[in-house]
């Protein structure tokens, strides 16, 4: 269990073993939730590129235009909001 104090600003500096926990450095955002029962969840939001890198890449897909791309997206949008 980590423990961190609020300064009279209100800031709170998240211990080096939980930033690290986190895989979070300085500069970077983290997402605070408060459930019903008055706790707090602390997560990352940001990710950066080499995080993400490949991750939707299917090798046994086809490349497709941006052209291609736009157009689904349009249509898509079309279809969804008529």
């Amino acid at each position: 269990m980590a423990v961190a104090k609020i300064t009279a600003k209100g800031q709170v500096t998240i211990p080096k073993a939980i930033r690290n926990g986190l895989k979070i450095d300085t500069g970077e955002k983290i997402e605070i939730i408060l459930t019903k029962d008055r706790e707090a969840i602390i997560r990352p939001v940001s990710k950066k590129v080499d995080d993400i890198f490949c991750k939707l890449h299917r090798p046994d897909t086809p490349p497709v235009s941006i052209e291609t791309m736009k157009n689904a997206v349009k249509k898509k949008m079309r279809d969804k909001y008529k």
